[in-house]
């Protein structure tokens, strides 16, 4: 009833028509045309179908549009009506196994579902006093991730990488192995070729059957590229709403906020940080902020961020880093050794860890952590030969252990791993850690012993020849 009554409080009653004055780049300007912002309309077209757009502003007395579809066969004097003020989805459990378009409509060959459910493509986030503490963990399938960055149910991370580091891969082992009910992928931007490499590759049929991946590739217009993160959203809080704990994979931000950077500047907003108009920030916190727990279910989300120049200080993963729950870089020096998932520990950060985790858990964490730093701290040293073996205990540790943590954190793709099992992995190699420091600790001990003793029968045999003086043998 409440769906109802918000629908009809957005429908206009009156029926609306204006005329094509003209086109600017991508954006087609409309007469004596007062729809909303937001409102999908159709441009009539001679000898062709109409053309779907949406009313993305209003500069004098003219109306702004902005294609759904190349703007083609459109020209001055072109008639233009109001489809609809509200934007709304058909969902259901028919949708798990399917790919959909931005609109939802099934694109993968096969006969259309019937969906018995609506929901609002942009929707408010959930209030803030709505949102029950996340204290409960999902694990990802990566072990990297769920020993050393644990994501809680309802939590928002990011992946940070730049092109070709193997986020892609990444998500396609999280979709195939996560504990989640049901995963909602966007492929936001993507090349076309790359879908069904994802699709077949790196998700597999197992992770499909319980995924609905919703794609925008490169080519199409900008303005579905943005509606496709929204859907994806969508389709993830319906699922929620449902009870269920749904994984969001969204893959990439980045291209959602240069979709939005294209439409912004093609409605007049002037350009400010690195070309990107004020809009793209505004719209970002208002995507994430509508994955996270509520009183039903949860919405775990995962960004992929792609940096420009694998510059971590760029303005979109600046800004994106600051609204998630913590993020994880994948780096392309890690890559380039053959180590799969690249993820660099010392960079990533889960901000909830310390809330969904055992003392055990946390301890071993923090312990291979320190060896991490430890041995980048001395890296240059170590690799040229000038590091002295007994010079500092914790760098002799992470160079004896490093081959084990690196085991640790490398992961075929067809390798499945439970929290537990990287929650056991990590704590069995702490304690190797362990047992190896306190050997040390014991042999510094009886060394140190062992030259103490040296140096006092030294000094006493000192001593006793200065009392007594020299001896002397006789005849």
């Amino acid at each position: 009833m409440q769906e109802l009554l918000s629908q009809l409080d957005r429908i206009m009653p009156t029926a609306l028509r204006g005329s094509v004055v003209r086109t600017v780049g991508t954006t087609a300007a409309v007469a004596d045309f007062p729809a909303p912002v937001g409102a999908l309309v159709e441009i009539e077209r001679q000898n062709d179908t109409p053309l779907r757009a949406e009313v993305i502003g209003f500069r004098d007395d003219l109306t702004l549009l902005y294609p759904l579809s190349p703007l083609a066969g459109v020209r001055r004097g072109n008639a233009v009506r109001l489809l609809r003020t509200a934007r709304w989805l058909r969902v259901g459990e028919e949708m798990l196994g399917r790919v959909v378009d931005c609109e939802g409509k099934c694109i993968d060959g096969r006969v259309q579902p019937a969906l018995p459910c609506r929901v609002q493509i942009d929707r408010d986030p959930p209030p803030s006093t709505e949102r029950p503490r996340i204290e409960a963990k999902l694990g990802t399938g990566v072990r990297a991730l769920d020993g050393l960055l644990t994501c809680g149910k309802g939590q928002r991370m990011g992946i940070f990488a730049g092109s070709g580091v193997g986020k892609s891969v990444t998500l396609g082992m999280m979709a195939r192995y996560t504990a989640a009910d049901v995963n909602v992928i966007a492929l936001i931007g993507e090349r076309g070729r790359e879908v069904n490499e994802f699709l077949e590759r790196d998700l597999g049929p197992a992770g499909l059957a319980r995924s609905v991946i919703v794609v925008a590739t490169s080519d199409e217009p900008a303005l579905r590229r943005i509606k496709a993160a929204q859907t994806a959203t969508a389709i993830a809080e319906y699922f929620r709403d449902q009870k269920k704990d749904v994984l969001l994979l969204m893959d990439s931000l980045t291209r959602f906020a240069m979709a939005q950077r294209e439409v912004g500047l093609a409605a007049g907003e002037p350009p400010t940080t690195r070309g990107y108009p004020p809009s793209v920030f505004a719209m970002l916190p208002r995507l994430v902020e509508r994955a996270g727990r509520t009183t039903r279910g949860s919405i775990t989300g995962f960004y992929s961020v792609l940096v420009e120049g694998d510059d971590p200080q760029e303005p979109i993963a600046d800004t994106v880093r600051g609204l998630l729950d913590g993020h994880t870089w994948l780096s392309r020096k890690i890559a380039a050794r053959g180590h799969y998932p690249a993820v660099d520990v010392l960079a990533s950060l889960s901000r909830l860890m310390t809330d969904i985790t055992e003392r055990g858990h946390q301890d071993a964490a923090q312990g291979i952590r320190e060896l991490l730093a430890a041995y980048r701290d001395h890296e240059d040293l170590i690799s040229i030969g000038a590091y002295r073996r007994g010079a500092n205990r914790t760098v002799d540790l992470a160079i004896e252990l490093l081959d084990e943590i690196n085991a640790y954190l490398r992961q075929r793709i067809d390798e499945r791993v439970t929290a537990n099992d990287a929650s056991e992995g990590l704590i069995a190699l702490y304690r190797k850690v362990q047992a190896r420091q306190a050997a040390l600790t014991a042999a510094g001990t009886i060394n140190a012993g062992a030259g103490a003793a040296a140096v006092g029968g030294a000094a006493t045999a000192t001593a006793g020849t200065s009392a007594n003086g020299p001896t002397v043998r006789k005849g």
